[in-house]
Parts: C-alpha cells; structure tokens; sequence
C-alpha cells in the first residue's frame, strides 16, 4: 500500500501511544492529580463518534463525560499496551489507523482490536484529533 503522507501516519500513531499512557496516568489514583484533563480534550475532535466494545454508539460529549468522570478509578496495577499499529486508507488530512489495546485491569486481562480516525488538527496534542473510533473485544468478557 503507498502511503500518501509518512508524516501523518506517524503524527496518528503517537496519538495512539500519548493518548493511552493519558489515560492510564489518569486513571490511576496515585498519578491522576498530576495530569491535564485538557490533553484528552483537544484531542477529541468535533463530532466525534465511538463504538464501544459492546456495541454502544456514543458522541464526544458522552466520551469526555465518561472518561472525566472515570478519573484516579484503578490502582497502581492498571496498565494498557498498544500492539500492531497499522496505517489503512488515508488521503491528505485524514488517516484510519488499525491497533490492538491491552489493558490489565484488577487482575484482568482484556484485548480489543481498534480502528481510527483521525483528521489533521494545529491545535491537538500531536497534530492530528480523533474522529471515530470502533472497539471489538477480541476474547469473550468475563461477566
């Protein structure tokens, strides 16, 4: 596949990694009062749709609610990886990323394949915002 724009790519895939040590930072209660909630959200863009692993569509304002609200929630053991970032269809501005996240969580490990959207931004952490993003859980969640 020919890669329209390495730059891009590259600016999305830090994305990835930045935005998901952000949230472990903010997630653990030992290190919440040390992080920037205003990182996460320059870095929503606008109209910002997720589906989550269970299927729940949800706009950026119940993104950001949900991740406000799910500040210093896990103990020093919650961790997240990123694995096998991959580009997809892109042009100029506009990039779909491909990743798998890994989060031990109480004990627990969970695996979800993503895919991305991202846009061009000036104004985002790492020049590029989220538009959409699609989780799928890749095991059957414990219940």
């Amino acid at each position: 596949m020919s890669v329209s724009n390495p730059m891009l790519f590259s600016q999305a895939s830090a994305e990835v990694v930045g935005l998901h040590r952000f949230f472990v930072d903010w997630f653990v209660a030992a290190r919440a009062d040390t992080v920037d909630f205003s990182r996460f959200e320059r870095a929503m863009g606008e109209s910002l749709t997720m589906i989550a692993p269970s299927g729940q569509i949800l706009d950026r304002d119940a993104v950001i609610d949900h991740v406000r609200s799910s500040r210093a929630t896990c103990d020093e053991g919650f961790a997240i990886s990123i694995e096998d970032i991959r580009p997809g269809w892109q042009s100029a501005d506009t990039i779909v990323v491909f990743y798998v996240e890994t989060q031990l969580r109480a004990g627990k490990h969970t695996r979800r394949q993503s895919s991305a959207v991202f846009t061009t931004s000036s104004s985002a952490p790492n020049g590029v915002e989220w538009r959409h993003l699609h989780e799928t859980w890749l095991q059957v969640p414990e219940r």
